[in-house]
């Protein structure tokens, strides 16, 4: 009798075992998607607010003016920045479950317009600020196209004042 109350014990340790991992796993199927979003929302606001800085220093070295700079450490954990020289933007995209605004609208805040794009089940998020009216931006001293992407250490951007054309203000950006 003794032996088949403990062969008893041990199917029901292995029964609860297999409905307590049954139970976490339904929890983390749930949990963890919501989880990502609001990790995504903490990302997209702490890069408008590095867009934010970026434009703030723009400002101030044009108030400086000529040959003035600043380096600034940006750091990029998921996502890419854009720098296009050629439509003096700056653009930052993000695939995110996060849902920043009404899809397929732009949304403009503080001169910054986000855009949200529904792709399966995740969304692509760009921000993108046009400074054409006011400055050249370049890029090494050339109006190309630089993407920076994410990276695990962060990244040296050089912004310089390089002088002034048609009433725009030139300013280049380089990476280290």
């Amino acid at each position: 009798m003794f032996k088949k109350r403990k062969g008893q014990i041990w199917i029901e340790t292995v029964i609860y075992t297999l409905i307590a991992f049954t139970m976490i796993g339904l929890v983390l199927t749930f949990v963890k998607p919501e989880i990502e979003k609001l990790q995504d929302q903490a990302i997209i606001e702490q890069s408008i607010e590095v867009l934010e800085e970026i434009n703030n220093i723009f400002k101030e070295i044009n108030i400086a003016g000529t040959g003035n700079q600043r380096l600034i450490e940006l750091g990029i954990k998921k996502g890419v920045l854009k720098i296009d020289g050629a439509d003096d933007k700056l653009i930052f995209e993000i695939e995110s479950l996060y849902e920043y605004s009404e899809p397929k609208v732009n949304y403009t805040k503080r001169d910054l317009v986000a855009y949200t794009e529904k792709k399966g089940k995740f969304n692509l998020i760009t921000f993108t600020r046009d400074y054409d009216e006011e400055y050249d931006i370049k890029f090494n001293d050339e109006d190309l196209l630089k993407t920076i992407t994410k990276s695990p250490s962060p990244y040296k951007l050089l912004i310089s004042h390089k002088g002034k054309i048609a009433n725009k203000t030139i300013i280049n950006l380089g990476v280290n």
